[in-house]
């Protein structure tokens, strides 16, 4: 098929492959936690200090049990999701401090909004796992907000959610919690319910909290998901093949930690590596680079055979504009279109990462539908094409009036919920409303509707008093 989108060779991702292999075996990986070292030297690696030097046999030991796809289980067990091959989740924002309103200002963000988020995630017919940090409540202890928002994913929403990967102790919070849901610690390591973020500190580094949480998640087979964010001409070369090569070792030093923790744990691989604007010294989000280390981070993963992680519907505006639009399109559609399958910041999201916006995640929704449309395979027999019907119509004929027309002109083709279909004057007489406006209007009758999943009112108790248990200590 003829594709403008650049595809690398086979050469090309073994070079790349090649350069990672080179500087994890010369420069090596610190990590920052005793444990996660004391792994690595009993398995036979070369250590000095904290930094961890890896071999190719090393890493290919760590790929050979790592697994392809998996499932992510759902307290609903029909929304559960499957990760890996043809199959994609979409989640939403992640890591914001701030609440952006239609206008562009910015309030701090309070543990009611993260409920809301919560509600719209469980109310929404695209986004299929709910996520974890999607604001950072400043009205919480830092030390323990990790406990509100964990119940928050629980109790407001029965979908699969994003584990808290925010220090060990936050980690071990996180399974005990999962296994007071699901009966106990022993049954989380037959099952994987979350799916929890690991983000490197680049240059060639992981902290005590990233491989703490790296080890307790993957010890309780639960899902570690790796996402570089890579700043070329900052914590990484300006040169975006240089970057890849960087990004790529990171990740493969991560996995091989979760491997030796426990053999067949899962893992998600990618990230949302971006280049720093040298005019203004702000992340750059929306920029095409973006576009194409996206697009190249997920071959990567393809190459590995591993379930692959994107950052999208990522913009560097601050509020839902035109150019908040075009930025999570362009990035959106290259990500799903490239195979990723865990759509990280697929709504919500503006200002790279500084603020979640509930309009934007209402359109965003929308997006998400149109770019699961566009995969849609046109599909071509004799029936479909029906060369009988239009030489029946004929020359100069009219294909309205025809019964079969008639018969499927509700259901052929996709119908948005917010975007404009209509006649200037039509959209006049319905109140000419901006695209943001009418997501404010959605957004009312979400929140208004939502009921809450039903959960066991024991669990519900138990959740509640080891939450008050730990934040008491």
């Amino acid at each position: 098929m003829y594709d403008r989108v650049h595809n690398f060779s086979r050469e090309e991702l073994n070079a790349i492959h090649d350069a990672s292999m080179h500087l994890l075996e010369t420069v090596g990986v610190r990590f920052d936690d005793d444990e996660a070292v004391n792994l690595f030297k009993s398995n036979g690696f070369k250590i000095d200090d904290k930094t961890v030097f890896f071999t190719e046999k090393n890493i290919r030991r760590a790929l050979d049990t790592t697994p392809p796809n998996f499932k992510l289980a759902a307290r609903d067990p029909v929304k559960s999701v499957a990760i890996g091959g043809d199959n994609f989740a979409l989640v939403p924002g992640y890591g914001a401090s701030f609440i952006s309103s239609n206008g562009g200002l910015q309030r701090e963000a309070t543990l009611a909004d993260y409920h809301r988020f919560c509600q719209l995630v469980q109310t929404s017919d695209v986004i299929n796992v709910n996520g974890f940090l999607m604001v950072s409540p400043w009205d919480l202890p830092p030390k323990t907000a990790h406990l509100e928002m964990l119940y928050s994913n629980i109790i407001f929403c029965d979908k699969p959610f994003m584990g808290s990967p925010l220090s060990r102790e936050a980690a071990r919070d996180c399974i005990n919690l999962l296994g007071i849901i699901w009966g106990s610690l022993e049954t989380l390591k037959e099952m994987t319910m979350t799916a929890s973020l690991i983000t490197p500190l680049s240059p060639f580094q992981y902290t005590a909290e990233m491989a703490g949480s790296i080890i307790e998640l993957a010890r309780y087979n639960q899902a570690c998901i790796f996402g570089a964010l890579v700043m070329a001409g900052s914590s990484g070369p300006i040169s975006l093949a240089g970057l890849l090569a960087q990004q790529n070792a990171e990740i493969l030093a991560g996995v091989a930690l979760t491997q030796l923790t426990n053999p067949g744990a899962p893992v998600i691989v990618g990230g949302t590596s971006a280049i720093l604007d040298m005019r203004t010294g702000c992340l750059a989000m929306g920029s095409p680079e973006v576009v194409r280390i996206t697009a190249a981070t997920i071959q990567m993963a393809k190459f590995y055979d591993l379930p692959a992680r994107a950052g999208c519907s990522n913009t560097d505006a601050h509020l839902p504009d035109a150019q908040a639009g075009f930025e999570s399109a362009l990035t959106l559609m290259t990500a799903i279109r490239n195979g990723t399958n865990f759509v990280l910041h697929a709504a919500g999201i503006l200002g790279s990462y500084s603020s979640m916006s509930f309009e934007k995640f209402i359109i965003d929704e929308e997006l998400c539908r149109m770019v699961i449309e566009t995969l849609k395979p046109i599909k071509i027999d004799e029936e479909s094409i029906d060369t009988n019907f239009i030489k029946e119509v004929g020359i100069g004929g009219d294909y309205l009036s025809q019964t079969k027309t008639l018969e499927q002109c509700r259901t052929a083709f996709f119908l948005p919920n917010l975007v404009n279909r209509k006649s200037y004057s039509g959209w006049q007489e319905d109140g000419h409303k901006r695209i943001d406006e009418k997501a404010a209007e959605v957004l009312e009758d979400r929140v208004s509707s939502y009921i809450k999943p039903d959960i066991d009112p024991q669990i519900d108790k138990d959740l509640r008093a080891y939450i008050s248990k730990n934040q008491r200590s």
